[in-house]
C-alpha cells in the first residue's frame, strides 16, 4: 500500500477513535441524568464505536505493511477482517438494545429529565459531521474498505442522535408515553440494517468476488485495443483491500518468438496501468486457437469486442 495513503487511514482512524472517545465520556453523564433508554442505546453504539474504530486502526495498519514471504499478494484483506469485526459489534449492539427497548416500553419507564440528553446529542451531532467529512476526504484517496465501513457506521449515528433528542422531547414536553422506547427499538433495527450493508463488501473481498461488470468491460475494451492479440480467456479479477488483481490468458500468432511475446505483453500492461493505476497483473501467452480450460474460462472474451459477452455476464451476476 503507498504510504501516503497508509498514512491517511490511520489518521483517519485516530481521529474517529478521539471523536468515540469524547462522546463515551458525555453519553454516560447523560444516562445517568436522563435514565433514557433511547439514550442508552446511543451510548452502547458509541462504546462500540470506540472498539471498532481500534479495530480499524488495527485492521489499516496491518493492510499497509508490505509484501512479504508468506503473504505475496499484501495484507489488504486485513480491512475487510476489520470491516467484519464491525459488523459484529454493530450486529450485538442492535441486538442488546432491542431487548432493551422491549422491557422498557412494557415495564412503563420513564425519562427522569432531557436537557442533558439533548446537549449531549447535539454535541455528538457536530462532532460525527466533522469526523465524517474527514473520513469522506479520507476514503476518496485512498479507497480503504475499513474507513468506508467506519463512515457507514458513524453515517447511522448522525440519524441516532436525532432520533435520540426526539425520543427525549416527545416523552418529556410531549407527555407521549413509551417514545423513548419506540425511538430506541427503531435505532436497533437502523443499526441492524446498517450492519447488514456494511458486511456486503467485506463479504465480497473475502469470498474473492470478481470485479463489478462494468469495470471488466471496461478492461476488455482496453485490452482489444491491441493489434496482436488475437483472443482473450480465462479472466480471472478480485480485489484485496484497496489493491485489485487479474490475470488471463491472450491468444498471439503462435509464429511469434518469446521476445516479440513479452514485448506485447508489456505494451498490454502498461495501457492497463494507465486505466487502472496500482492493478497486480499476470497475463498467460498461448499460441492463437490454444485452450486448455474446459469450463467459463474457455470462451474468448475478445470475440465480440462490441458487445458484452454472456460469459462475463454471468460471472457478474450475483449467486
Amino acid at each position: 500500500m503507498d504510504q501516503t495513503h497508509a498514512n491517511l487511514n490511520r489518521r483517519a482512524a485516530l481521529a474517529s477513535i478521539s471523536v468515540a472517545m469524547l462522546l463515551v465520556g458525555l453519553k454516560v453523564w447523560a444516562v445517568i441524568s436522563t435514565g433514557s433508554a433511547a439514550m442508552l442505546g446511543s451510548l452502547a453504539d458509541t462504546a462500540l464505536d470506540l472498539v471498532a474504530s481500534l479495530a480499524t486502526l488495527l485492521g489499516v495498519w496491518v493492510a499497509s505493511q508490505p509484501d512479504d514471504h508468506n503473504h505475496r499478494f499484501g495484507h489488504g484483506k486485513a480491512e475487510a477482517l476489520s470491516a467484519m469485526f464491525q459488523v459484529v459489534l454493530i450486529s450485538i449492539s442492535a441486538i442488546g438494545l432491542a431487548f432493551r427497548a422491549i422491557q422498557q416500553f412494557f415495564g412503563g419507564a420513564q425519562v427522569a429529565e432531557a436537557e442533558s440528553g439533548v446537549l449531549v446529542s447535539a454535541i455528538a451531532l457536530g462532532a460525527t459531521f466533522a469526523l465524517l467529512a474527514y473520513q469522506r476526504h479520507v476514503i476518496k484517496r485512498t479507497n480503504s474498505l475499513a474507513i468506508s465501513t467506519d463512515n457507514v457506521h458513524y453515517k447511522s449515528d448522525l440519524f441516532l442522535n436525532v432520533a435520540v433528542i426526539a425520543a427525549l422531547l416527545l416523552d418529556t414536553y410531549a407527555g407521549i408515553r413509551g417514545a423513548d422506547a419506540v425511538f430506541a427499538f427503531g435505532i436497533a433495527l437502523w443499526l441492524a440494517w446498517g450492519a447488514w450493508g456494511a458486511s456486503q463488501a467485506a463479504i465480497e473481498q473475502l469470498m474473492d468476488q470478481e470485479w463489478p461488470v462494468e469495470k471488466r468491460e471496461r478492461f476488455l475494451e482496453v485490452v482489444s485495443q491491441h493489434p496482436e492479440l488475437k483472443g482473450l480467456h480465462d479472466l480471472r479479477t478480485r480485489t484485496s483491500g484497496n489493491r485489485d488483481f487479474v490475470q488471463f490468458h491472450v491468444w498471439v500468432d503462435g509464429r511469434m518468438t518469446v521476445t516479440e511475446a513479452h514485448r506485447v505483453m508489456d505494451e498490454i500492461e502498461d495501457k492497463l496501468m494507465a486505466e487502472f493505476p496500482g492493478v497486480e497483473i499476470l497475463i498467460h501467452p498461448d499460441p492463437e486457437g490454444l485452450v486448455d480450460e474446459d469450463t467459463m474460462g474457455a470462451e474468448n472474451l475478445l470475440a465480440d469486442a462490441d458487445e458484452t459477452s454472456p460469459a462475463l455476464l454471468a460471472q457478474g451476476a450475483p449467486n
